[in-house]
């Protein structure tokens, strides 16, 4: 089925932040839209006002008519929802197109330019970043992206004239083997997801067959260092990137201080000078010189890159500074692998070292915590004070002897303490604190608007 000849697009786990994109594309297409998700949040809210009809209850019944004709509409899916999901066993008994998201994404690179970022971690912030970066300047961009971008308030860019078109490429469940990039970026590999891939050489195995679907002619921009051996076809380019050391990209004379980052920009034959952060964090550096890169490649000026990184204002959730005064800072971010927390724990404490720094961590998954216990335990000792909630299951079952636990007693950060989602709220009314980060991918985005609140009463001192 071409994308080009349906008139119907029917959603299976509608709510999330990569199918809330497709599903404002189809709508910019003019084509209908329906779904389902488990629970309605504040983006359903906004795609049912966009002009979606999303529904919260696993009914057939509850399909609309338009949409059940199998000749006119494609069905998407998030490989989160099980199989025996009702609805969507219907579509597949009765003759439907299903089709992941990812597929779909595939058939869109296919007939554009894609610029398609993967990584464990970086990611977002990367392909925002280059988002950013391609449409303020003359080169202009499309792009599906896994955060709400706080300069676009939207996660979906289009473009009438680009033909480049920016992806957030997941590993999750293989899915960025589907894709077909023009460009690409790897920001990490450290293994995760190992209930799907069950080993980490397998992990990295899969980000080495990502690197062999880009085109011939195209270029891959790979963090330095990365254990991968890259499987590029012929006339394909590795560019090397790196915020700490030389490489083909590369940032020199970083200065921190006063709450502002500034570096140099260099690659092959040039330099730019005097780069300033919108969102000043250390790891923004490295995120930063890959985003460039792939920018100076597609034609973007020396001018356009300066403005672009100072307007930066970065995704949701992602180093985003909900409360910044005098005497207090609140930082939400979705760091949820011990090596995103480690960075942001050491991005924060770089911008604040002589402050005390609380850090509120939800972990994600049973068998994430299962497989790097010991990992999470040791980027979570680097805070001066640890506040660890109970799991979020997403998508799994409870494993037994698996427990917010596993990671507490192995942390040896002198400060810490158990609690539930229930009691942070006078948890953080009871304490004293400097800077306050919020990490976390499953539900504890909700706590932070509550938290924010009980800081800003305090008064300053």
């Amino acid at each position: 089925m071409k994308l080009r000849n349906i008139s119907f697009v029917y959603f299976v786990g509608a709510g999330g932040i990569g199918m809330s994109a497709l599903i404002r594309y189809f709508l910019a297409k003019g084509k209908q839209v329906a779904g389902y998700d488990r629970v309605s949040s504040g983006l359903t809210e906004a795609l049912n006002r966009e002009g979606a009809a999303i529904h919260f209850e696993d009914d057939v019944r509850l399909i609309p008519e338009d949409f059940r004709s199998p000749g006119r509409t494609l069905v998407v899916y998030t490989p989160a929802v099980p199989a025996s999901h009702q609805e969507l066993t219907w579509f597949r008994d009765n003759g439907f197109e299903v089709m992941k998201r990812a597929q779909v994404l595939g058939e869109i690179t296919r007939s554009s330019e894609g610029l398609c970022i993967a990584g464990t971690h970086g990611k977002t912030t990367t392909s925002s970043m280059i988002a950013h970066l391609l449409k303020q300047s003359h080169v202009g961009c499309n792009a599906f992206l896994g955060g709400i971008l706080k300069n676009y308030d939207s996660n979906l860019m289009l473009s009438d004239t680009s033909a480049l078109t920016v992806i957030e490429a997941d590993e999750f469940d293989r899915s960025f083997h589907w894709l077909h990039p023009c460009m690409a970026v790897i920001t990490s590999a450290d293994p995760d997801h190992l209930d799907i891939y069950g080993t980490p050489e397998a992990y990295r195995e899969s980000f080495e067959h990502f690197t062999s679907l880009i085109r011939p002619g195209g270029r891959l921009v790979m963090k330095k260092g990365i254990a991968l051996t890259p499987r590029l076809v012929s006339g394909a380019t590795l560019y090397t990137y790196s915020g700490t050391g030389k490489a083909d990209f590369y940032a020199d004379r970083i200065r921190i201080g006063n709450g502002e980052i500034y570096f140099d920009f260099a690659g092959p034959g040039f330099r730019m000078a005097d780069i300033r952060l919108g969102v000043p964090v250390k790891v923004n550096i490295e995120n930063g010189v890959a985003a460039m890169a792939i920018a100076w490649l597609n034609g973007v000026t020396e001018d356009e890159i300066k403005r672009g990184m100072a307007s930066f204002q970065g995704p949701e959730r992602r180093f985003d500074f909900r409360l910044k005064n005098s005497h207090i800072v609140l930082i939400d971010d979705y760091a949820h692998h011990p090596e995103e927390l480690k960075e942001s724990i050491l991005s924060v404490k770089a911008l604040y070292p002589d402050k005390k720094l609380t850090g509120v961590f939800q972990p994600h998954l049973y068998s994430r915590t299962r497989d790097f216990a010991d990992e999470f335990a040791s980027s979570l000792s680097l805070l001066d004070e640890l506040i660890l909630l109970d799991i979020y299951p997403a998508r799994e079952e409870p494993i037994p002897g698996i427990s917010s636990r596993t990671i507490f007693d192995k942390a040896t950060v002198p400060d810490k303490r158990l609690c539930s989602k229930e009691q942070l709220p006078e948890v953080m009314a009871s304490g004293k604190y400097e800077v306050v980060l919020m990490l976390g991918a499953g539900d504890i985005d909700r706590l932070v608007e509550p938290v924010k609140q009980i800081l800003e009463k305090w008064p300053s001192e």
